[in-house]
């Protein structure tokens, strides 16, 4: 099945002479919840704000649904739903007209069955009379969201939809993403909760100063660049590690009573058993011991610092 967004050789230089984009290639598939992170200025809006025909590309091929988005744009566009980080909207409109008027804005007929529906979903149906401006920021934001779907998108671009809400809006958020991905809507996010991409996304890519430096499912991306510590909690201090024992994966904490072992779990092949033999030979004894693994966080921070 081809991509539902292709990206092939992407360039973006403003007229300061910023390159913001240098060669982006990105394949996004029909029906996944694919997660782009990346630390402020490394190119995260450029990129979407092309796709969506916002901001012109300096070169290379864009195309959404097969349909390139500077020579058929409309088409392009018409397949495209957004909700930028930015609350951008009539305050003084009502929630129904808002809405309404954004699914005629791409040529939809009047269809107040599904404008209903899609207020219903987002817990906005009380308020479809109250004008924006008296709505909390949190709704404001699903306002933003309904009218990215007022026209049926086939892809969603979720610009930290997240940001600024509680914990219970987010959570019937990601519910409401969750859904439409079963009804086969392509969901884009990018977001700073980077365990809301870890809970959420299918897979992840990664840019850093205007590049892709990775793009894996997110399992697979967990499982190569991940890293799992064992630290045991010795019933005796030590002053020092054992010279024999010299291994720069094994740290010994400042007050000797805790030794932590740094590994690969996929390529480790039998070196904490090893360890622990070493250490019972040499009558180093533990009285407990815990294990824990990189989150997505820690890879991402290890990626955009340019370490793999």
């Amino acid at each position: 099945m081809s991509p539902i967004i292709a990206v092939e050789g992407l360039t973006k230089t403003y007229a300061s002479g910023f390159q913001a984009l240098k060669g982006v290639d990105l394949a996004i598939n029909r029906g996944e919840i694919f997660a782009l992170l990346g630390p402020n200025g490394a190119g995260k809006t450029t990129l979407i704000s092309i796709v969506c025909g916002i901001v012109n590309p300096t070169g290379g091929v864009v195309k959404v649904g097969g349909h390139d988005v500077v020579r058929d744009y409309r088409a392009a566009r018409s397949l495209i739903g957004l909700v930028p980080q930015e609350l951008t909207t009539d305050m003084f409109e009502t929630v129904w007209n808002t809405v309404s008027f954004s699914r005629g804005l791409f040529g939809k007929p009047n269809n107040p069955a599904l404008v209903e529906k899609v207020l219903r979903d987002l817990s906005l149906w009380e308020k479809r009379d109250s004008k924006i401006m008296a709505l909390s920021g949190g709704m404001k934001r699903r306002v933003m969201i309904a009218k990215a779907l007022s026209h049926e998108p086939q892809v969603l671009f979720l610009d930290e939809p997240t940001a600024g809400v509680d914990v219970e809006l987010r959570r019937s958020m990601w519910d409401m993403v969750r859904r439409l991905q079963e009804t086969g809507v392509t969901v884009i996010l990018t977001t700073h909760y980077i365990e809301e991409a870890e809970e959420m996304a299918d897979r992840v890519g990664v840019i850093r100063q205007g590049e892709i430096v990775v793009v894996e499912e997110k399992a697979a991306l967990m499982r190569k660049l991940g890293r799992r510590q064992l630290t045991l909690h010795l019933r005796e201090p030590l002053a020092a590690l054992p010279p024999d024992l010299a291994d720069p994966a094994l740290e010994l904490s400042a007050d000797g009573c805790e030794l932590t072992y740094t590994f690969d779990a996929q390529a480790d092949h039998g070196g904490v058993a090893e360890l622990l033999r070493r250490l019972a030979e040499r009558g180093i004894d533990f009285k407990d011991l815990q294990t824990s693994e990189s989150s997505l966080e820690d890879i991402f921070v290890s990626l955009v610092r340019g370490r793999p």
